[in-house]
């Protein structure tokens, strides 16, 4: 869903067109007709990164349902239902336009029954629609925040709802929400809170829905690592930022490695390039709009991280902690909780105490696993095995893999907290404000 009246409320990066004919470069990751025949149900599929989804999967001869606003052309915003369907049937698919308000639970369910009457089921839902305002709480309007919260988190919930017993009866059976890593860093608060606050509602609802239809449908979240040029980037971004940003392509290849993938492949937060180098993709020049400019990194995601993986294995941690891979389970990480604990020791400092005044224990289980913890409280900080001198403020309790995970921003705290793999006591502001400590450390690192 886009606005007609304002850039402010143009998708980043779920709208938009992109700036050349989609497929007239080389596309790096090959069709497998894998979905052929399939039925791709695709919300704000009329343009940019939802159309380049659509005809990606019509290039195997899939059926593509564009369930989106459009039905005139924009003058900043070029596409509609109707010139998406023709685009998608040259590619080879099949193309069913519906006029879908995401808001509108009746247009859904209107959008899901013929979609069902005409191509006979439902096998993958592409949750993209959805509504943005960068502004600060002050700046924010009433009717813009409830625009973001009934696009994006009720939309994504309410369109999952509808087309979920039919996702039951297929082989493929994929949700995708074109969404964030849940990452509770203040910095993605600050400035937008609202967008913030709805953006992760569809990730909340990967959260949930992958547990509840453990098994059935597999549900996961795709996110770009970096800028992905659409129009509504260079509305927001301004004149030369395509310089800056992937094509749409990206995303696309990306979302068919996911739904490549078996129904337990589940639950996942997936990063655009993350998974095409898992499929041998090494050369990512071919989806720069400009190869070799340096790229505009996306909101919600973390560059420190990975500083304290390169510093974990220097120091002879497993470096299996850079692969992100599915179920089964990581091997133990004997002797990475140590190595953890002592790189956290290297970055400690006054200020980092000064400004924390916290004590932190940890009870872990599993191999190199016991009761650590982390001193923010006396000059200079300590970290060490066993119980903490002092009374600790705030009681983590989780397996060693997680900790390990977590410290190297592999795992976010607040997916460990409501998943149930981490269980915090004492105080909670505290134990948020260890999460901001991580990524300052990271940056010391």
């Amino acid at each position: 869903m886009r606005s007609r009246k304002s850039a402010s409320l143009c998708s980043i990066p779920s709208c938009g067109v992109c700036c050349h004919r989609l497929w007239s470069v080389e596309v790096m990751l090959p069709n497998t007709g894998r979905l052929a025949g399939c039925t791709v149900f695709i919300t704000g599929a009329s343009r940019g990164i939802g159309k380049a989804i659509a005809l990606k999967a019509a290039k195997d001869g899939a059926n593509v349902v564009i369930a989106a606003k459009t039905t005139q052309t924009h003058p900043k915003l070029q596409g509609t239902i109707y010139t998406a369907a023709e685009e998608i049937q040259a590619a080879g698919g099949k193309a069913l336009p519906c006029v879908v308000d995401v808001r509108d639970e009746q247009q859904i369910s209107d959008a899901v029954e013929k979609a069902v009457e005409k191509f006979g089921g439902i096998d993958i839902l592409v949750n993209n629609a959805s509504a943005i305002s960068l502004t600060n709480t002050l700046e924010t309007p009433t009717k813009r925040v409830d625009l973001m919260m009934n696009v994006n988190t009720r939309g994504t919930y309410l369109t999952s709802k509808a087309c979920i017993p039919y996702l039951k009866k297929s082989r493929i059976a994929h949700i995708l929400n074109l969404s964030p890593p849940l990452n509770l860093n203040p910095l993605w608060f600050k400035q937008h809170c609202a967008y913030t606050i709805a953006k992760y509602g569809m990730s909340m609802c990967v959260l949930g829905m992958a547990e509840e239809f453990k098994g059935e449908i597999a549900v996961n979240a795709l996110w770009p690592k970096t800028a992905i040029h659409t129009a509504a980037m260079d509305m927001l971004g301004g004149s030369g930022i395509e310089s800056q940003c992937r094509k749409v392509d990206i995303i696309a290849d990306a979302a068919y490695c996911i739904f490549k993938k078996p129904k337990s492949f589940t639950g996942n937060f997936i990063i655009d390039e993350n998974i095409l180098k898992e499929e041998g993709i090494t050369n990512f020049d071919v989806y720069a709009v400009t190869p070799g400019h340096p790229l505009l990194p996306d909101f919600f995601l973390d560059e420190q991280p990975e500083t304290i993986i390169k510093k974990m294995e220097s120091h002879g941690a497993d470096p299996e902690l850079k692969k992100e891979k599915s179920p089964p389970p990581p091997k133990p990480c004997s002797g990475a909780v140590e190595e953890t604990f002592r790189i956290v020791k290297e970055s400690l400092s006054d200020d980092v105490v000064k400004a924390t005044q916290a004590v932190y224990q940890f009870e872990l289980s599993g191999e190199d696993g016991g009761t650590w913890f982390l001193d923010l409280k006396s000059k200079g900080g300590n970290v060490g095995y066993g119980e903490p001198s002092d009374r600790a403020d705030v009681v983590m309790s989780m397996s060693t893999d997680d900790f390990v995970k977590m410290f190297s921003g592999k795992l976010k705290p607040v997916v460990a907290f409501l998943s149930g793999k981490l269980k915090i006591k004492g105080n909670m502001a505290l134990a948020i404000k260890l999460e901001k400590l991580m990524n300052q450390m990271n940056a010391r690192l």
